[in-house]
């Protein structure tokens, strides 16, 4: 399937790095895929999941956070939300080249972005988490024994994957004050879920309160 190598404008002007996964046939919808904390858009997992919609005729559009991979901007100046401006520039972007997004994927934290930028972004039809934390707060357990150093030095540097990354302050408090239910909630999106246990015994658990009352499809599965 053809992919195109593009960048876009992000929240704040940096660019970010990004790849257009695009339908050899007919042109049926188009996603947005975010992927997992700290990773990238050309992790095994983005690049499957896109080269199987583009040949159901989705095309998807993939791309690296401010300050991760190919993209502009320092990563010690990023946050939870700011990762949720992104996605809805990424959508700007797609609406502007006449390709309004329609479906959302998130791995991950990135599962947790694109709740909450699902509704933020006219249009979607669909929202798909793999992985992802219904506290958004949960990924500080990645850095646990740096957070007392972040907070009284404002950051730290720490080990995530063998590489170097410089968690901040803001960071930690923002993922810490997000809450996720009332997005889930009002989300009028059909939504898929994909946990692999034990997580998804504790996403299942919270999801089934917070879905009562909803009226779009839902699924939620383990993978194991």
């Amino acid at each position: 399937m053809p992919t195109q190598r593009i960048t876009f404008p992000g929240h704040d002007g940096a660019q970010l790095s990004a790849r257009l996964d695009l339908p050899a046939g007919p042109h049926m919808a188009t996603a947005i895929f975010a992927h997992c904390f700290t990773c990238g858009k050309d992790i095994p997992a983005a690049r499957r999941i896109a080269a199987r919609l583009s040949g159901m005729g989705i095309a998807v559009l993939r791309f690296d956070f401010k300050g991760l991979g190919h993209s502009e901007g320092e990563f010690a100046n990023t946050s939870f939300t700011t990762n949720v401006d992104d996605l809805v520039a990424a959508a700007a972007h797609l609406s502007a080249i006449g390709m309004p997004p329609a479906l959302l994927i998130g791995h991950s934290l990135g599962g947790a972005a694109v709740l909450k930028a699902a509704t933020k972004i006219d249009g979607i039809k669909a929202v798909a988490t793999l992985g992802a934390p219904f506290d958004p707060g949960h990924v500080t357990h990645n850095f646990s024994d740096a957070l007392p150093t972040i907070k009284s030095q404002g950051s730290a540097q720490v080990s995530l994957g063998g590489r170097p990354f410089t968690i901040g302050q803001k960071f930690v408090e923002d993922v810490a004050s997000t809450e996720l239910k009332a997005c889930v909630a009002s989300l009028n999106s059909a939504f898929l879920v994909l946990h692999a246990p034990p997580r998804f015994h504790r996403f299942n658990r919270q999801c089934s309160r917070d879905f009562r009352g909803r009226q779009a499809p839902q699924i939620i599965c383990h993978t194991g």
